[in-house]
């Protein structure tokens, strides 16, 4: 358990200490998925149910949950974000969307975890949006893109 640096030598889960770290630019790109019925994907890609826009809305919760990631994962920093993205785009025939999210700060620890929340957070409120539709839809594949920043350096996900 010493590589895990949210674990203290005790064995009690901590916040890290970052107020040694230098501050850097840092940037984190994440993905995910969420597939759904025919009807469900016209009724997205219409942008207009009873709810409103569901891709818009869907958006707009992603920064949102970007805002409030330190208020979901308990060890988290809270961290002045300095911009964040979420795009939501067909995947045409496979009846699914991407969902993709992109977080910058310039601080002492990575927006990683902002990434994969925003994510998170924007397939959840795609899902609530269109479950009077279909409520059997799948919320898939979040994960780490990339990431830039640093001590430990810049990551791209392998290709696979």
């Amino acid at each position: 358990m010493s590589d895990l640096t949210h674990i203290g030598s005790d064995g009690r889960a901590r916040m890290v200490d970052v107020s040694d770290k230098s501050e850097t630019t840092r940037v984190a790109i994440a993905h995910g998925f969420i597939r759904m019925s025919e009807d469900a994907f016209r009724a997205a890609i219409g942008r207009d149910t009873k709810k409103g826009d569901p891709i818009a809305i869907s958006e707009l919760a992603g920064i949102m949950a970007a805002k409030k990631t330190s208020d979901l994962i308990p060890l988290c920093h809270p961290l002045p974000l300095s911009g964040v993205r979420v795009e939501i785009q067909p995947l045409g025939s496979e009846r699914e969307f991407e969902v993709i999210a992109r977080v910058k700060t310039s601080g002492k620890t990575g927006v990683e975890m902002e990434a994969l929340t925003a994510v998170s957070g924007a397939c959840l409120t795609l899902y609530d949006m269109l479950k009077a539709v279909d409520k059997s839809m799948q919320i898939y594949g979040i994960e780490l893109l990339e990431k830039s920043g640093g001590k430990s350096g810049d990551y791209r996900k392998p290709s696979e």
